[in-house]
Parts: structure tokens; C-alpha cells; sequence
């Protein structure tokens, strides 16, 4: 992906803010045409007023006009006033600048930032599962900036430098025609530097800002898994891993800063020997008469005002190849498709009813290693279909694919004889509720976590839902009871609170369909009875699919399907698969002691392998 690309794909945030992008560029002209202005002033006290050469026509008459005496002491006291008051207006103008540019920078920052997350957030967990959070976080907080820098501290500025070279190289061509020629000459040599660096500086860009991505990552990750990493002691091991990332990143950086430093020397040598040769000549020419010594002092002057907008123009290439690593991260987020997505011919179901099908589904994280194969199975509306089988088996991304976390690679899942790809993903997901094993809660108030799926929910119905989730009691007796804020990720409630809590969150939900992904397989038994009524509530007159690796809690599920290696290998009722003497009786037997326990590994009968129940 070219810098012009990703220049191209960005710019639409700097019309976004347009007015504001009116101001800064009206703030840098205006800077410009003070800085034309500046040496006049200068060349008067040499020429004029130290000199006594006569002023031009049209300045004699605008003296004449101005009050006091026409005297040569006079004439000194209106060009120095006239250089404080450009000074002046030229701080002011700066001033404005800075401070317009800080808001145009700063929104349009803001609105990639806001994209971004917007966008991640519509991504599948298939993309998630392949891009690191800390990574992400990156992205948002920090690579965003990059639209700010290409525009507010390169683009504009080039095009303000182009407004600039145009307009001194005029006045210059005026004073000196040959002088001017000899000061262009460096172009060429920069544009060639350009040229020669601006492809490795882009790529020094990228691995610098991959390597601090990474660095977050180990933020992240190990800030996140902390109490594994000191239950065992692997503080060390953290501290490794963070030097790793700092080394690394200080070679990109140091790479960068070489380029750079490569690209800006030659620039500079340029800039001095077109310098010199223009100091050589105009000394040269004002030694012969064809140059006045003011006038060779506004030549010199103007011949700063020259270069340094062609260094700026040079300079902003270097900018924008550097703010590229970032955008091109931006970019590839911005324009990483939505797997998950509203079809253009999607519809809205005003009614769900709770019919689930799933018919020959295939799909894998990796498209060449699929998790499942070839599952079929149907749950009638009010059912309650138990998935059972070894850890890894695909149980969970089994259920995925119902609220349409991902989309099958193969075959499709129904919701009331309508494809899911064909209605839209917010009648999907505002029909299906879910208790998983570690229900994730916000560092919101408990109410607010209750009422996320239903935040217009009064507080009535709030409390309503926790008592049916067994939950007002402990509730009530916090602090600040509803109003309670809970820790990060629910820290601050037990694990069966936490899971109240997400039963009462489903509850008030109120859809049709409901997944249990082991809701209570990390709870001990006590805890888990507590719970079971909760759930008994939540399953009454749902469609419900439930994960479960303690059989007891699905005895008196309708189907039962048994997963092995993204494969159904067994479909029934308890009563059936017992006496169908496959896995799901060894694994009851060996849960509970009794049954025959059939044989490890070996096929199943063929009408064990059955995947569709009726």
C-alpha cells in the first residue's frame, strides 16, 4: 500500500472539519504575506534612510501622506515602526494559527479514533481472534493521530510552502532575474532526495509502529493475566518480554532517525551550496552597480523566505512518508471488511418465533483447518438442546455462529426457516440472550449492567429481573445496592454474583432464544444450586442451547447432541444415548459411576452418527 493510497483514503477527514480547515489555511497565507513584506522595511533604512538614495514614486507620495516632517530621521522612524508592526501581526497570525490548527488537528484525530472503533466493533470475532487487543488499543489512541500529521503538519504546510515559493520567486525575479535562476538550481537535487528516501523511510515508519503495537500486546496481555503471572512468579519473564519489545523498538526508531537524518543532510547540503553560489554572485553583482546593497539585503532575505518553503515542501514528504506506518495500520482496520454484515435485500423478522436449524454448517477460524464439519440439527421453539462433548470438540463456536458472531464457511443456520445472512444482524442479535461460563460485567453500576441489554428498562423492572436471578438479596445488601459500581470485569463480586448478575441481564433482555455456554461448570456445587432455579426461569418458553460439561444439569434437555472433532456423532434424548451405549454413556458413566463405559476411540454404530433430530 503506496503512501499516495493511504493519502487518498485519509483525506476525506480533513473535509469532514472544513471550516476549520478554512481558518488554519487563511492563518498560513496570511503568515505568508507578512513574510513578504518583511524585508521592505529593511531595505528603506539602508537604501533610503541611511543610503539618502530617493524613495520610489508610489512610497514618496504614501510618505508624504503620513504626518510629521519629510526628513530622513523621520523616514527611519515609519520603516522601524513599520517592521514592529509586521512582527506584530506576524505573531498574531501564528498565533490564530496554532490555535485553529489545534482543532482541526484534534478533531480530525478524533474522527478516525471514532471510526476505528466503531469499525472494530462491527468485525467478526474471527478477526479479533487474529488480532491482538493491545494492538487494537494502538490503533485508536495512538495511530489515529496520523491524519493530523499528514494533513495539518505536511499537506497544508506544502501547499501554504507552494503559495509561498510562487510568491518570493516573483519578487525575487523582479529584483534579479539571473540571481533567481542560480538559486533554483538545487530543485532538481531535491526532488531526487525525495525520490531516493521516501520508500524506505515508509517502511522504517511501519516497523516502528508494529513493534510499539507489540509492546502494547505485552502491556495488555500480561496486565490482564496477572494473577497468572504471579501465582507463577513469572514476573521476570514479563520484564523480558517488555526489554524485548523496547530493543526492538529503539532499532526501528534508530533506522527511522538514520533515514532521516540521510534525507535531511542532503537537503541541507543543497540548500547551502545554492547559498553560497547566490551569496557569491549578488556580492559580485552589487560590487559591479547592478545591485543596490538594500536591495541585495531584500534578495538575501527573500532568498530565505525561498528555501526554507522548498525544505518545508521537502520536509513534508519526509512527514507523511513517516505518519504512513501509522496510517497504514489505520487503513488496514478502516478497510478490513465486515464478515458480519446486513446483506443488501435483509430483512426484519417482526416476530421470532425460535425455530433453529442448522443444516450441513461448516466453518473454521482458518479456512483450511475447519472446527466444524458437516453438523446438522434442528431445535423446536421452547426446546432445550444440550451440546455435550470433550473440551475443544467446537462446542462454543457452535453457538457462535447463532447470534452470528461468525458466518458459516459452509452450509447455513436458520432462525425460523429464514437464513441468518439474510435478515439483519440486529434482529439476529436482539432475539438471542447469553450466560456464559465467565460473564463479562462492566465498571458500570450493577443496575446499568443488569439493563445493557434493555438500557431504557425502568428500575422496577431492573429489581424484578435480579430477584428472579436470585440476585436482589446479595444486591440489596451492597453499599450502594443497585447504584453499586462493580470492579473491572466484575472483580469486586464472587463468581455466582457475577453469574446472577448475567442472568438478570438475560432475563430483562427477554428474547426468544437463549445460549448457556457452562454457566455454572466454574461455580461449586452449592453455589451451582442456587443458580439452577435462576436458569429454570430463564430457560421457561425459550428456545435454548446449552453447553455443558456437568450432564446433570441437562438430564431433562429434549435433544442432546454430542460433538467430537467438530463432528456430531451422536444425537438423541438422555434416556436414548444411555441406552445407545456410545460416548455420552461413557461420559455419563464416568461421571457418576454407573453405565457401561464404552471403549475410547473406535466408530459409533451408523445411526449414532445422525445429526438431525426432529
Amino acid at each position: 500500500m503506496n503512501t499516495s493510497r493511504l493519502v487518498r483514503r485519509l483525506l476525506p477527514y480533513a473535509w469532514r472539519r472544513r471550516a476549520a480547515l478554512v481558518v488554519v489555511a487563511a492563518a498560513m497565507l496570511t503568515t505568508v504575506g507578512l513574510s513578504a513584506l518583511t524585508p521592505w522595511p529593511m531595505k528603506v533604512i539602508v537604501d533610503n534612510a541611511l543610503g539618502g538614495k530617493p524613495l520610489p514614486p508610489w512610497l514618496a507620495d504614501v510618505f508624504a501622506a503620513l504626518p510629521g516632517p519629510e526628513s530622513r530621521e523621520a523616514l527611519l522612524w515609519w520603516a522601524t515602526g513599520t517592521t514592529a508592526i509586521v512582527f506584530i501581526l506576524g505573531w498574531a497570525a501564528g498565533l490564530a494559527l496554532a490555535w485553529a490548527g489545534v482543532r482541526f488537528g484534534e478533531r480530525m484525530a478524533y474522527d478516525v479514533a471514532g471510526d476505528l472503533f466503531a469499525h472494530l466493533q462491527l468485525l467478526s470475532l474471527r478477526y479479533h481472534s487474529r488480532n491482538a487487543i493491545g494492538s487494537s488499543i494502538r490503533r485508536i489512541t495512538t495511530d489515529s493521530g496520523c491524519v493530523a500529521t499528514m494533513v495539518q503538519d505536511a499537506m497544508l504546510p506544502a501547499a501554504v510552502a507552494l503559495v509561498s515559493v510562487v510568491t518570493m520567486f516573483s519578487i525575487m525575479w523582479a529584483l534579479d532575474p539571473v540571481l533567481t535562476l542560480v538559486a533554483i538550481t538545487i530543485v532538481p537535487l531535491m526532488i531526487f532526495t525525495m525520490r531516493r528516501f521516501s520508500s524506505p523511510m515508509l517502511e522504517r515508519s511501519y516497523d516502528q509502529q508494529l513493534a510499539e503495537g507489540e509492546m502494547y500486546e505485552t502491556i495488555e496481555q500480561t496486565l490482564t493475566g496477572l494473577p497468572v503471572v504471579q501465582a507463577f512468579g513469572r514476573e521476570d519473564a514479563g520484564d523480558k518480554r517488555f526489554g524485548d519489545n523496547t530493543e526492538q523498538i529503539l532499532g526501528a526508531t534508530i533506522a527511522m532517525t538514520w533515514a532521516q537524518f540521510k534525507f535531511k543532510l542532503l537537503i541541507g547540503v543543497a540548500t547551502a551550496l545554492g547559498t553560497a553560489a547566490v551569496f557569491w554572485l549578488g556580492a559580485s553583482h552589487s560590487l559591479s552597480g547592478a545591485l543596490t546593497t538594500g536591495t541585495l539585503l531584500v534578495f538575501l532575505a527573500y532568498l530565505g523566505s525561498l528555501y526554507g518553503p522548498l525544505e518545508e515542501m521537502s520536509y513534508s514528504s519526509s512527514t507523511i512518508t513517516e505518519a504512513a506506518g501509522s496510517a497504514r495500520r489505520v487503513v488496514e482496520v478502516l478497510d478490513a471488511p465486515a464478515e458480519v454484515a446486513d446483506a443488501p435485500d435483509a430483512i426484519a423478522l417482526e416476530e421470532v418465533r425460535g425455530q433453529v436449524t442448522y443444516e450441513h454448517v461448516g466453518f473454521g477460524y482458518e479456512r483450511e483447518r475447519p472446527v466444524l464439519e458437516d453438523v446438522s440439527f434442528e431445535v423446536h421453539p421452547g426446546q432445550v438442546l444440550a451440546i455435550v462433548g470433550a473440551t475443544g470438540a467446537g462446542k462454543s463456536t457452535l453457538v457462535s455462529l447463532l447470534p452470528r458472531f461468525f458466518d458459516p464457511d459452509a452450509g447455513r443456520v436458520l432462525l425460523d426457516g429464514h437464513d441468518l445472512r439474510s435478515l439483519r444482524v440486529k434482529t439476529v442479535r436482539d432475539n438471542v440472550s447469553l450466560v456464559l461460563q465467565e460473564s463479562f460485567l462492566f465498571p458500570f453500576s450493577i443496575g446499568e449492567n443488569i439493563a445493557y441489554g434493555r438500557p431504557e428498562a425502568s428500575s422496577e423492572e431492573i429489581e424484578a429481573a435480579a430477584r428472579a436471578a436470585n440476585a436482589h438479596e446479595f444486591i440489596s445488601a451492597l453499599p450502594e445496592g443497585y447504584d453499586t459500581v462493580v470492579g473491572e470485569r466484575g472483580a469486586t463480586l464472587s463468581g455466582g454474583e457475577r453469574q446472577r448478575v448475567a442472568i438478570a441481564r438475560a432475563l430483562l433482555k427477554d428474547a426468544p432464544i437463549l445460549i448457556l455456554d457452562e454457566p455454572t461448570s466454574a461455580l461449586d456445587a452449592e453455589t451451582e444450586g442456587m443458580l439452577l432455579e435462576a436458569l429454570d426461569r430463564l430457560m421457561a418458553g425459550r428456545t435454548t442451547l446449552v453447553i455443558a460439561h456437568r450432564l446433570s444439569t441437562i438430564r431433562g434437555a429434549d435433544q442432546i447432541v454430542v460433538l467430537e472433532h467438530g463432528h456430531v456423532i451422536e444425537a438423541g434424548s438422555h434416556q436414548e444415548l444411555i441406552e445407545h451405549d456410545g460416548t455420552y454413556a461413557r461420559m455419563h458413566g464416568i461421571q457418576f459411576g454407573t453405565g457401561k463405559e464404552a471403549p475410547a476411540g473406535g466408530p459409533s454404530p451408523p445411526h449414532a452418527r445422525e445429526g438431525s433430530l426432529t
